[in-house]
């Protein structure tokens, strides 16, 4: 399929949660919006919402996440069961339409926390700046540098050539080229017009000629199909936690949140294998991605966690669980603030941005 323009050229759009925090706050468009989907997801129509009727609406939430499909990672499975936890309380039952819209406006509100704090810029590559970087003083450089940094044993032009665009990014005005469909349809064609050839020598000297008469040939294919790019920046440095911390109000009254649904035996007591849960879902108040989201930072939280030997199964007071989530986010923000890790990504999008999760396109007729 291929990526659909959503925006004009030489335009990016910013997505910062505005948009979202707009609806929710207007009561009646925001009533609407949550009728219309309830309407969509009570399939027999009873005025209560069934844990199958929920699937959707939960599948929905994790793909407005960012996460996997259902099944196909145990990290984001247990997330996918949180959100359907805050349905249902974490039992067997039906969900009324003002339970609904309640725990959808937590949600929404949440997304809008995490896009505002790190704004998602979709950018339109349609050739320009591509072009742009090829006719300026610093390509034949910087391409020269890029020659120099691969090491591709027995490869052929075309395999040094494809591994340079790798590492073009879009301030180069280059889609994610690791993408298929870009692969199939701008890169690949454009090797096959030039008849580069898989036995050709390579030298420095023909990489540089070659690698040009490829690239324009690539920027006149992006501005007949223009790829739209999802691009964030963010860096996790302990600060949100800081915050978080020196806030003891705040901080009391999200654990006594969190904590209240974790399971407890008849004592009262919990598991510490439920800190990670715990974690996970104080992950937006703390400046943190979702478990699974950052693999950098699933380290560090893993590190912290085997610290206080989390896995051990050992049952122990509230008050105690408390302390130890405490300690253990005192212990992730210590190691951001001495190593900050910051991530950059680039996302092809290949659907209109509406429609990449369902629950979160309002009927046109409210908006």
């Amino acid at each position: 399929m291929e990526p659909e323009p959503v925006i004009k050229s030489g335009e990016v759009e910013v997505m910062d949660g505005s948009d979202i925090m707009e609806l929710v706050e207007n009561d009646k468009v925001f009533s609407n919006f949550v009728d219309h989907k309830f309407r969509d997801l009570d399939r027999d129509c009873d005025g209560h919402l069934s844990v199958k009727e929920l699937q959707p609406a939960v599948a929905d939430i994790g793909a407005a996440l960012g996460l996997p499909a259902q099944g196909t990672s145990a990290d984001s499975d247990h997330i996918y069961a949180e959100v359907l936890s805050e349905f249902t309380h974490g039992k067997d039952r039906k969900v009324s339409k003002t339970e609904f819209k309640k725990v959808l406006s937590d949600f929404l509100i949440g997304m809008a926390a995490g896009l505002k704090r790190d704004p998602i810029v979709i950018l339109r590559i349609d050739g320009e700046d591509l072009l742009e970087f090829i006719d300026s003083p610093g390509f034949e450089p910087e391409m020269t540098s890029i020659f120099s940094e691969l090491e591709i044993p027995n490869g052929s032009l075309t395999d040094y050539i494809n591994k340079a665009f790798e590492k073009l990014t879009v301030d180069k005005g280059m889609p994610p080229v690791l993408d298929s469909w870009v692969t199939s349809n701008i890169i690949a064609p454009a090797l096959e017009s030039y008849g580069v050839g898989q036995d050709q020598a390579v030298s420095q000297e023909t990489f540089l000629v070659e690698f040009k008469r490829v690239a324009e040939n690539v920027a006149q294919r992006l501005k007949d199909q223009p790829v739209i790019v999802a691009h964030s920046e963010n860096t996790f440095d302990g600060a949100g936690i800081r915050r978080l911390l020196s806030n003891k109000f705040e901080l009391e009254k999200i654990l006594d949140t969190t904590v209240k649904s974790m399971p407890k035996d008849p004592h009262g007591r919990i598991s510490k294998n439920c800190v990670r849960l715990v974690l996970d879902q104080l992950a937006s108040s703390a400046g943190l991605p979702p478990f699974g989201a950052v693999y950098q930072m699933d380290e560090v939280i893993n590190e912290s966690c085997k610290m206080f030997d989390v896995d051990n199964g050992k049952v122990v007071k509230e008050d105690e669980f408390k302390k130890i989530v405490t300690e253990i986010l005192g212990s992730i923000m210590l190691q951001l603030e001495g190593n900050p890790i910051s991530v950059s990504t680039n996302s092809v999008v290949h659907e209109p941005l509406t429609s990449s999760s369902t629950l979160l396109q309002p009927p046109s007729s409210s908006m």
